[in-house]
């Protein structure tokens, strides 16, 4: 279950960082924090749902049914705790101020898209 959750976890956060390079230097100037992340989003969620998908087939033989809500609960504590190091390395901030600083708009729907995240292999199962 853990090399299932580390995949899917890699694949997901992948995805983002790849995303964060055009979202950050393109489209934040040009529309905001809000907006841009909220652009993002659906791509994100798209890339959550394949993600889960290519993980429930590749490991469905050793993930028992309810082992993939623990699957999806152990890749979001990894994207957390990878978000958070990002937040506090790379833009020098604090827990306390990179959540603080989470626009109530996208970081609302940012909070819905991690329910999704961890939930969306067992969905997918």
């Amino acid at each position: 279950m853990l090399r299932a959750a580390a995949v899917y976890f890699g694949i997901v956060f992948g995805v983002g960082f790849l995303l964060a390079m055009v979202r950050v230097p393109f489209l934040v100037p040009r529309w905001g924090e809000r907006v841009a992340e909220l652009v993002e989003m659906p791509f994100m969620l798209v890339a959550i749902f394949f993600a889960a998908g290519y993980v429930v087939r590749k490991y469905s033989p050793v993930v028992s049914r309810c082992g993939w809500l623990i699957v999806g609960v152990v890749a979001l504590a990894m994207l957390l705790a990878a978000e958070l190091v990002l937040a506090i390395v790379l833009a020098e901030r604090s827990v306390s101020e990179y959540i603080a600083g989470r626009d109530p708009v996208s970081g609302a729907v940012y909070l819905g898209a991690l329910v999704v995240y961890a939930v969306m292999p067992w969905l997918r199962r």
